[in-house]
């Protein structure tokens, strides 16, 4: 359970958003500029709200009221940006593993071997960053946010480089992965297919405010319907 209560002022921007996302899987859905990064970006802690909270299975991982800010690496959560930022000079064995903490050499294989043949990447375990290509480079960035078993995942447009197809079995894989690992994730996407794809619950964002939040095909036809209203009204 992820529960939210964030205000956040960028400029002339505005970010307001109060919900609770109970759902195993839920799809962040709406247009360029709408806050949706800007909210994952929150709740992982890279940036501080201006007001507000984010609670995550009943521990507060930000507070103003409190002040309580927990730094990126302590909430236990996972975040894939579109660009990889992979470490260049360290080969993607080492990027991969590089966040976890107190594993014993066993485990440590074995974590690596799961999350490479979940993303389909264990033939690039001995390449630098530097010979991947784009579809490659965000496979290796999922794979390494998957390593320390975070208890929430936060996917930001993770696999916008790879055709449709893969990047529906990809989904589809990490979707029952991480059902069965009982992790939680959110997925931002400017595709509605991503949401229907994966059966997910679907929150649409505009605006910086929270507009719908429920099944995926209820909110998106109510999303289509807002639109054409839109288009006819003007």
């Amino acid at each position: 359970m992820l529960d939210l209560n964030l205000k956040a002022h960028r400029g002339s921007f505005h970010l307001n958003v109060q919900c609770s996302l109970a759902a195993p899987w839920t799809v962040v859905f709406g247009p360029s500029g709408a806050g949706k990064s800007t909210l994952l970006r929150l709740i992982a802690g890279l940036e501080k709200p201006d007001a507000g909270s984010v609670i995550l299975d009943g521990e507060t991982l930000a507070n103003t009221n409190l002040r309580i800010h927990k730094h990126p690496g302590k909430r236990g959560v996972g975040l894939v940006a579109q660009r990889s930022a992979l470490f260049p000079h360290l080969k993607v064995a080492s990027n991969i593993t590089y966040g976890l903490r107190n594993v014993d050499s066993p485990t440590y294989a074995d974590r690596l071997k799961v999350v490479l043949d979940l993303v389909n990447a264990a033939h690039l375990v001995d390449r630098l960053p530097a010979a991947l290509s784009g579809g490659e480079a965000q496979r290796v960035s999922l794979a390494r946010a998957l390593a320390p078993m975070p208890r929430l995942l936060l996917l930001d447009e993770p696999l916008s480089a790879l055709d449709a197809a893969a990047r529906d079995q990809v989904l589809s894989r990490l979707q029952e992965w991480l059902a069965e690992q009982n992790i939680q994730a959110i997925l931002v996407t400017h595709d509605a297919a991503d949401a229907l794809a994966t059966s997910a619950e679907v929150a649409t964002i505009h605006e910086g405010k929270l507009t719908a939040l429920g099944p995926a095909r209820e909110v998106l036809a109510a999303e289509r319907a807002r639109l054409l209203s839109r288009l006819t009204d003007s």
